[in-house]
């Protein structure tokens, strides 16, 4: 029997989907140039944002979120902490893009993107070092891509989290060369890359512990491990991290600013406090991966269903990954056990999950044929998604949001020249970061809140104090004010700062502070 040839009708749709298949198929397996054309996505779409975020920022007249005016405030100098509980790394990095562009959105952006597309590189790089196929290292990196708090968190807010992302990614490149050059230049790579991932974000060291015990457990990497240039590596590791490490046993309080937020101890006994903790884990876990794993498990059931050949077994770099994976989940288990953790932020995990993209697109490389199709399913929704997030990212860049984030919107050049009507200032302080936004105005201004380390050091008169209507508490930065010997005036200003987008004004307080002793 003879198959009767399409109708226009049915070849009309079914063309748009043979496009997408072919867009699929080229992202996978073609070139652009020098690159391969996954990754040639990856720096297009992070050149977009660092054009794109800076122009709207300049016509729309906005500033930046609350972590990027963390920024702000503490890029101004360079030190080996900076207190808010957070290691230094993406301050010194946002420091040398001041240093070349500006103290901008055009720097912060520039961080934040060039970041991401770096450690994108390195994740689809080390894949394809492990001898899988150009569609595994896709599928992998669009994995990534596949997560919330990396498709969108990433983009709307976040600064450390993205160093985090983008060094483990290294990490992972920086292990394999190690097992395939055994080379000096490798183990101090391999040392600066871990130094890279510490000094990102601390609850990095859940991930070094499990990539450690699993790399022992594999013959490959555990005779890289044992080779005696791994000194090397440590020794790097170790002197890169050593300023960073003094500055934090000199500023306990400073470094443990934000500990409390993990809820230690909050149950009424021991087995509610397991209980909470279990839960709260359980609920991180599920906000920042159950998307993925839902979006793989689809591609996963229509090979399994359609497949008839036996997969190949594991290789060495799946099984140091699946390992890794177990071991970071233990460890995690067990530090909040035993340590009573009970309240979880999603990007915590980051560091269990950062390779699940990876091992997975690799056991898809296993199956043959089939997996490959399950690999282009993962590569098309990761795609999609991020090109859905563009013109979303944009307007939350100048919206910022009903809470905290609105205060992208305020007109901080006319906030700066009524803070300045009565004379220049030279430091503004406030209960909240949201003031360092004032630094895109006058890079030389002294932004500071109750959290910068060294606070009565830093001031330098003439100073006032900014308050605006916020959930802020301001008890905080009164007793700092106080212990750093300056008083306020008594006469209060309060001004309407003009928002974009035409939002109403915002109340201003502005209060003249007095040195009254030296502390």
């Amino acid at each position: 029997m003879v198959d009767a040839p399409l109708s226009a009708h049915q070849h009309e749709k079914t063309t748009p989907l043979r496009q997408l298949e072919k867009w699929t198929d080229w992202l996978c397996d073609e070139r652009v140039g020098p690159f391969s054309a996954a990754v040639a996505f990856a720096l297009l779409y992070c050149l977009t944002q660092i054009v794109v975020m800076p122009l709207l920022s300049h016509v729309a007249g906005t500033g930046v979120g609350v972590d990027d005016s963390e920024q702000l405030m503490e890029m101004r100098f360079l030190a080996a902490g900076y207190g808010s509980s957070q290691p230094p790394l993406y301050t010194w990095l946002a420091m040398l893009a001041a240093s070349l562009v500006g103290t901008s959105v055009l720097a912060l952006k520039t961080v934040k993107y060039g970041l991401l597309a770096a450690g994108l590189t390195a994740y689809f790089t080390a894949i394809r070092r492990f001898g899988y196929s150009n569609r595994a290292a896709a599928a992998g990196m669009f994995g990534l891509l596949l997560f919330p708090q990396i498709f969108w968190e990433m983009q709307h807010a976040l600064t450390h989290s993205v160093a985090i992302f983008c060094f483990t990614s290294v990490l992972l490149l920086a292990l394999v060369e190690v097992e395939k050059r055994r080379s000096a230049v490798a183990y101090a790579f391999l040392g600066l890359a871990t130094a890279a991932a510490m000094l990102s974000k601390y609850n990095i060291v859940i991930f070094l512990a499990a990539l450690f015990l699993a790399s022992l457990s594999v013959r490959e990497t555990r005779e890289a491990i044992f080779d005696r240039r791994f000194l090397i590596s440590v020794a790097v590791a170790i002197l890169a991290c050593l300023p960073t490490l003094y500055w934090s046993i000199a500023h306990p309080d400073d470094f443990l600013a934000h500990s409390g937020g993990f809820g230690a101890g909050k149950g009424e006994s021991p087995l509610e406090t397991a209980a909470l903790a279990l839960r709260g884990l359980g609920n991180a876990i599920l906000n920042f991966a159950g998307m993925p794993i839902a979006i793989v498990a689809v591609a996963f059931f229509q090979v399994a269903r359609k497949t008839v050949t036996t997969p190949q077994p594991a290789r060495w770099p799946e099984k140091l990954l699946w390992r890794t994976v177990a071991l970071a989940l233990l460890v995690t288990l067990v530090v909040v056990l035993v340590g009573g953790v009970t309240q979880f932020r999603d990007r915590w995990v980051l560091p269990i999950f950062v390779l699940l993209p990876a091992v997975l697109a690799m056991r898809f490389d296993a199956i043959g044929h089939r997996g490959g199709k399950a690999q282009g399913t993962i590569v098309f929704v990761g795609a999609v998604l991020a090109i859905l997030v563009l013109p979303v990212s944009w307007y939350m860049h100048l919206h910022g949001g009903d809470s905290r984030g609105g205060v992208v919107r305020m007109d901080y050049r006319s906030l700066y020249e009524q803070i300045n009507a009565d004379g220049p200032v030279k430091t503004v302080v406030s209960s909240w970061f949201w003031v360092g936004n004032l630094r895109l105005v006058d890079a030389d201004l002294i932004a500071l809140d109750d959290e910068t380390p060294d606070f009565a050091r830093s001031i330098r008169e003439p100073a006032v104090l900014v308050l605006t209507d916020d959930r802020e508490s301001s008890s905080d930065v009164f007793e700092e004010l106080a212990r750093a010997g300056y008083a306020m005036d008594t006469v209060h200003r309060t001004v309407e700062v003009p928002q974009a987008l035409g939002f109403p004004p915002r109340k201003v307080t502005i209060t003249k502070l007095h040195k009254k002793f030296a502390p």
